[in-house]
């Protein structure tokens, strides 16, 4: 029997009722006073070789193997290079080829799946939801889809076929059920040294099986359904099962996802890169190199604008720090903040198992990052704000109210709850795979990004708000717009 798991980033007294500085005061406050930054870390021996175009030097292999370094990886059109040497004279010498700026590689925790408590339980024999017409049994726990319009969508006939989303992430439950049908094995693949695609740790909760799953889960009369559910899957691993991983894993990802042929990139993963470039290495030494977050937020977005360029309409997630990212410039969140990438705040009820049918689906997370300029849409993140300890039933599942208002989906060999932007950035890769498939499956990322600004419930201010951006992603209005 799969299991079915409830993933709990905090309780409800550690959440904030509105978005907060103070879930932030301490990264913002040490930043701005030069503290060094504690989640990323520079990785020894590890660099890339950023080329000021889009080649790197024809002799670039024999130039580095002459420095003691060993060329392990190039990314083609974007010129950068990734290498290797125990030599500590290494990056000094190779400052001296020309056209080509050196940087160390950045081993960052882009999420920590320890700071989060998971509470695990059989799934009980079910029927179909009593309010739906769709036949997946847990579709009555999916919230987000309702937010978004998402049944709306289906029922004109628009579910993401001929639309390939890949999903950076870490590790995947490739076997199970509500994802298989939809996975393309031969475009999928890890680069994590050392871990296979497959996510192989002994629990329920994996952050990437989660993500795909909104996206695209099959309609297949079992579990849940995706946003997008005829949608084609290319899974990409970027990050450890432990949610570390490299920032060159990160650019190599996307990379591969636009040789694969992906019309939409999700990435629900981020962190912060300080402004002052205070850093630690992996021995514990504080490294100062300003120069350096400039040449990695460079390579970055060299990689987006290819990306973008190519056709791939690039989503992630804007951050779980409750950041004002106007106000505060000590920080600078990636990838969500870099070149062309559609930054994706989370919206969530408060209370909805209460009343499911009238209940706002529209708060802001209480841990959503906000910012004018940090945001471009807001969609379905969940939260755990309600105060009250009720029980409710809905559907198959009786819980704490205060679950319910998290976001349910596909987890390792079965399913569980969890909150934060990095469950809205699926959901409005999802909405955006839909209207592309509306689109007769291929448009233009500029053309996305309008039909998702034309289409977004204005929930906030009037025009563009820190909060939700343009608005939260509407599927229903975006396909109808095509038609």
């Amino acid at each position: 029997m799969l299991a079915l798991g409830l993933l709990l980033s905090c309780t409800p007294d550690e959440e904030q009722a509105t978005p907060s500085s103070a879930l932030n005061a301490d990264a913002t406050s040490n930043a701005a006073n030069g503290a060094v930054s504690q989640a990323v870390k520079i990785k020894k021996g590890h660099y890339m070789l950023i080329a000021s175009g889009s080649e790197l030097p024809a002799d670039l292999s024999s130039q580095v193997k002459g420095m003691k370094g060993n060329l392990t990886g190039i990314m083609k059109n974007v010129g950068i290079a990734t290498v290797t040497s125990d030599d500590p004279a290494f990056a000094a010498q190779a400052s001296k080829i020309k056209g080509v700026t050196v940087v160390p590689d950045l081993e960052i925790q882009w999420y920590n799946p320890d700071d989060m408590k998971v509470m695990a339980f059989d799934a009980e024999a079910f029927g179909n939801p009593p309010y739906s017409g769709d036949n997946d049994p847990y579709f009555e726990l999916q919230w987000g889809h309702d937010a978004v319009d998402a049944p709306e969508a289906w029922n004109a006939g628009h579910r993401g076929k001929g639309v390939r989303v890949a999903v950076l992430d870490g590790g995947f439950d490739l076997d199970h059920p509500d994802l298989a049908p939809n996975i393309d094995m031969a475009a999928s693949r890890s680069f994590v040294v050392g871990e296979e695609l497959q996510y192989m740790l002994n629990n329920t909760f994996s952050h990437g099986t989660h993500t795909a799953g909104t996206v695209a889960a099959a309609d297949n009369g079992f579990g849940v359904i995706g946003v997008a559910p005829e949608a084609e899957l290319i899974l990409v691993k970027v990050l450890r099962d432990s949610g570390s991983g490299s920032f060159s894993w990160m650019m190599q990802g996307i990379l591969h996802a636009v040789e694969m042929g992906a019309d939409v990139v999700n990435m629900s993963l981020g962190a912060s890169l300080p402004v002052n470039g205070k850093f630690l290495d992996e021995d514990g030494n504080v490294i100062n190199d300003t120069k350096a977050v400039q040449e990695l937020l460079n390579a970055i977005s060299k990689v987006t604008n290819y990306a973008t360029q190519q056709g791939v309409t690039l989503i992630a997630s804007a951050g779980n720090a409750a950041n004002n990212g106007q106000k505060d410039k000590s920080l600078i969140h990636i990838p969500s903040g870099s070149a062309n990438v559609i930054s994706i705040s989370a919206t969530a009820p408060v209370g909805w198992a209460m009343n499911p049918l009238t209940a706002n689906l529209d708060n802001l997370a209480s841990y959503s990052n906000y910012g004018v300029t940090d945001v471009d849409f807001a969609a379905p993140g969940g939260d755990a704000a309600y105060p009250g300890s009720e029980i409710r039933k809905i559907g198959p599942v009786t819980q704490y109210v205060y679950v319910f208002d998290l976001v349910f989906s596909t987890g390792n060999n079965g399913w569980y709850w969890s909150a934060g932007t990095s469950m809205a950035s699926p959901h409005a890769a999802g909405v955006a795979a839909l209207i592309i498939g509306a689109n007769g499956g291929d448009m233009d990322p500029a053309h996305v990004r309008a039909a998702l600004r034309a289409s977004a419930d204005d929930i906030g201010k009037p025009g563009r708000d820190p909060y939700f951006g343009h608005g939260r992603v509407n599927a229903f209005r975006g396909v109808s717009a095509l038609q």
